[in-house]
């Protein structure tokens, strides 16, 4: 469903957390993005106004006007921080995960603990920018969603 509202925002499905922690993001988000492109993706603290997470890759981030997060946290850029490990820079925290082929992902369950998410969730996938998505928790956009129900693909 492209957007709930004239001029809203882009949503590309919701996302199914899985009993197993896997995630698998809309077909049309990991397209548009190129997410398996680097078989690793950065996940970032979502805002107050929607929790969750935010997706995106180093081939995106780096040539980016925020590629100064990866300057300045070299154990994101090189993937020597454990694999969903939170390292807080700046106001938000970041950490790295693989991503599968087709666009699924791995949270633990100290991963989901830190984003204050669950197994059983839906999680809205959302077109944030040029260089990332998010995978909002809740919010007036997830609200609204929950009325257009059967218009939106859980994946």
């Amino acid at each position: 469903m492209p957007q709930m509202n004239k001029g809203g925002k882009f949503i590309f499905g919701k996302s199914l957390i899985r009993e197993n922690g896997i995630l698998q993001f809309p077909k049309q988000a990991v397209e548009e993005y190129d997410m398996t492109a680097d078989g690793k993706v950065y996940l970032f603290t979502g805002s107050k106004s929607t929790g969750g997470f935010c997706v995106t890759r180093k081939g995106l981030l780096e040539p980016s006007k925020l590629s100064h997060i990866l300057t300045d946290t070299p154990e994101l850029k090189e993937y020597t921080a454990e694999q969903g490990d939170f390292i807080k820079y700046k106001g938000r925290s970041y950490a790295w995960v693989n991503i599968s082929d087709d666009g699924q992902i791995a949270l633990t369950d100290k991963m989901m603990a830190f984003l204050k998410i669950k197994p059983g969730m839906k999680l809205l996938c959302i077109r944030s920018s040029n260089i990332a998505f998010t995978m909002g928790a809740y919010g007036r956009l997830l609200e609204e969603s929950m009325k257009h129900e059967d218009e939106i693909p859980v994946f």
